[in-house]
């Protein structure tokens, strides 16, 4: 949630960051409403004081100048209860039309409508020229038996899947291999609900506008996450911590689940765009400080680079325009790992940095050496989100008889094993 304050003294802030995320939000009615509520608060308040300065001097009279008195003291208590009234309707919409209010983008974020428009930052590792017809991962998952599509479809509907055998020791050696480079690296690891209040996504900003592309369990309140960054963000939520704290730096595996609500007839073949999946997320909540969270944005980011470099994938770095930044995101870097059946890249991980606003919708706040409370800085990254990942090591990695080589810094966590090959 932004600033309201911010948003009274420069509103065009606003305006011009609706525009730029193409978020439809009417900044001048919200600002009017704001202007009423305030009113209406100002008034209550006027009243209030009205009445105890009445109340006083009630006491000090007599006859027909007390009983004119009272009535007057009434009538301040009817306009004070039409006012509070009228203010207890007004706020909680007010309060829903400050959630869809976007966090404006970055300095160095680059215009644009959506995804074609996001600019390349750099290119790392060689795209591999194969010396035969390759074939797809789903091509290869099935002749190998580490996949079966089919199945998971039967069980569970569209966009669903099974991983067998070595599929499925592949699916978490590249789970195990995020998580412990982020250990290693002073990332505190977590297992968190995937099933949460409906306070914590709209906390984290995931509702209302993302509503729709959540499981919801309606009957009991709860929505499944899409992301371990949901509960990972706000486990600090309603705490004040203390700033010598600062950075919390979380890892957390969890299963994903996502409708993919509006993706009908987009990536429906392979293990592109699914329902459900796991991911190793990394989380940094920090101080209120641009310049750290920068370096923090830069931090997460490396993390990642640094998985696809052991995993000896190719890739590309982007810094993602306006039009494809979420509604708190002050900027957002992809990374696209090259995906020979895609003829391109594919994104395979996010590196978001939010400022303070998903620290205000979760009252996560941090006293400051001179005892000052602050709202904290969150940031989040994919480390490692799979299956999808195995697109690329499975088609990068094959050889002409079907078989695909293992990558080395996997093959510890597959029992030293080097090769898939068929078990059929």
């Amino acid at each position: 949630m932004i600033d309201i304050k911010d948003l009274r003294a420069n509103p065009d802030k606003y305006i011009q960051a609706a525009r730029a995320k193409r978020i439809d939000v009417d900044i001048a009615a919200i600002l009017q409403l704001d202007e009423r509520v305030m009113g209406l608060a100002r008034s209550v308040q006027e009243a209030r004081t009205a009445q105890n300065a009445a109340g006083k001097s009630i006491a000090k009279l007599q006859g027909a100048e007390k009983q004119a008195a009272i009535a007057q003291m009434a009538e301040i208590k009817a306009r004070q209860k039409a006012d509070s009234d009228a203010m207890a309707e007004l706020e909680p919409k007010l309060k829903d039309l400050l959630l869809v209010v976007p966090q404006p983008p970055a300095a160095d974020v680059p215009p644009g409508k959506d995804e074609t428009e996001n600019v390349e930052v750099r290119r790392i590792g060689q795209v591999r020229k194969f010396e035969f017809e390759p074939k797809d991962h789903i091509q290869l998952g099935e002749a190998l038996g580490i996949i079966d599509v089919p199945r998971g479809v039967k069980l569970a509907g569209t966009r669903n899947y099974i991983l067998k055998g070595d599929g499925a020791l592949l699916h978490q050696a590249v789970l195990r291999l995020a998580q412990d480079l982020l250990v290693s690296r002073g990332y505190t690891p977590l297992t968190v609900p995937v099933l949460v209040r409906e306070e914590v996504m709209y906390g984290t900003g995931y509702f209302p506008l993302g509503r729709d592309q959540a499981y919801l369990c309606e009957r009991d309140g709860l929505s499944l996450v899409g992301t371990a960054e949901v509960p990972t963000t706000a486990l600090h939520s309603d705490e004040v911590l203390e700033e010598a704290e600062l950075p919390k730096k979380y890892c957390a595996l969890s299963t994903c689940f996502r409708r993919e609500a509006g993706a009908a007839g987009k990536d429906t073949y392979g293990l592109y765009r699914i329902h459900l999946f796991d991911k190793v997320e990394q989380v940094i909540v920090g101080r209120n400080d641009e310049q750290a969270s920068i370096e923090s944005h830069r931090e997460i980011l490396q993390n990642a680079e640094d998985i696809l470099a052991a995993l000896e994938l190719p890739y590309r770095v982007v810094n993602v325009c306006t039009g494809d930044l979420g509604l708190g995101q002050v900027q957002k870097f992809d990374l696209e790992t090259w995906m020979p059946s895609r003829g391109g890249y594919g994104e395979t991980h996010s590196a978001s940095r939010f400022g303070e606003f998903q620290a205000r919708r979760l009252n996560l706040r941090y006293r400051d050496s001179e005892g000052k409370m602050r709202f904290c800085h969150t940031l989040n990254n994919t480390a490692i989100a799979s299956p999808r990942i195995l697109i690329p090591i499975l088609e990068i990695y094959q050889n002409a008889d079907g078989s695909v080589m293992i990558p080395p810094a996997l093959r510890p966590y597959m029992n030293g094993k080097s090769k898939i090959e068929s078990s059929k």
